[in-house]
């Protein structure tokens, strides 16, 4: 189940990472901004932080932050205007990238860069794992005596949940939620840079696992699911990109 604070814990251990390869009072463009947590985290560390999101952002809201909308195709800001093009868990979700990579690169200085955070495969795989979880917990409370008072109803809610959860729906613009554990792989991404004209001059996991249906939540510590990362996978992959 959706829990923004949970998010909100996960997206603030990304920012630690962030920072680190930040230059110090740097001009900072984030793309898809959302809540405006991580912009606003920024902002009280000293960075000049403008944040942009789309109107139809499902996060619009929760902002805690500042956040401009844009029409997601061109950037409403002059040439070489920042020192880093952030975004976090965004660029998935773009269906026409390619134009917009363009516009990242304008809007960039020439001793800047472009930071993307991007969920990975495994991060895909154990989000469909967690589906099925999710859904054997919904059935067993299905049959419980309380739903069970109320056939009609139950039948029908039963049904909900079958369509809901059988297939999952994809997260990101593309093909369908298998085809994207490979498709979301690090490896796919670079290359996709890499065609771009994007130097990498990092890449590298973000070091934490976590599912997109949030089992557990913060029953789970940050450290542990550091641990965990080791084993099952990083749910994020980090990439600094030159042009």
């Amino acid at each position: 189940m959706f829990n923004i604070d949970f998010l909100h814990m996960i997206r603030s251990h990304e920012v630690e990472k962030i920072i680190q390869l930040l230059p110090q009072e740097a001009k900072v463009l984030e793309i898809g901004g959302g809540s405006g947590h991580q912009a606003k985290l920024l902002k009280d560390r000293g960075f000049d932080i403008t944040s942009i999101d789309v109107a139809d952002s499902i996060y619009a809201d929760e902002q805690v932050f500042p956040v401009q909308t844009y029409d997601g195709k061109k950037l409403p800001f002059a040439d070489q205007s920042f020192d880093v093009v952030l975004s976090s868990n965004v660029l998935e979700h773009i269906h026409d990238l390619d134009p917009l990579m363009e516009e990242f690169s304008r809007v960039v200085k020439p001793s800047g860069f472009n930071l993307h955070v991007m969920p990975t495969g495994s991060w895909r795989f154990w989000t469909i794992v967690a589906n099925y979880f999710e859904f054997l917990q919904i059935l067993l409370l299905s049959f419980s005596p309380a739903k069970l008072k109320n056939p009609k109803h139950w039948g029908k809610q039963l049904l909900v949940n079958i369509y809901n959860h059988l297939i999952p729906p994809r997260h990101g613009e593309f093909g369908n939620c298998f085809s994207e554990i490979w498709s979301f792989r690090p490896k796919r991404w670079q290359k996709y840079f890499e065609k771009h004209a994007f130097l990498i001059s990092k890449s590298e996991q973000m070091g934490l696992f976590y599912t997109g249906h949030m089992l557990f939540n913060k029953k789970i510590s940050i450290s542990r699911r550091e641990k965990l990362a080791k084993f099952l996978g990083s749910s994020c992959h980090l990439f600094v990109l030159k042009k």
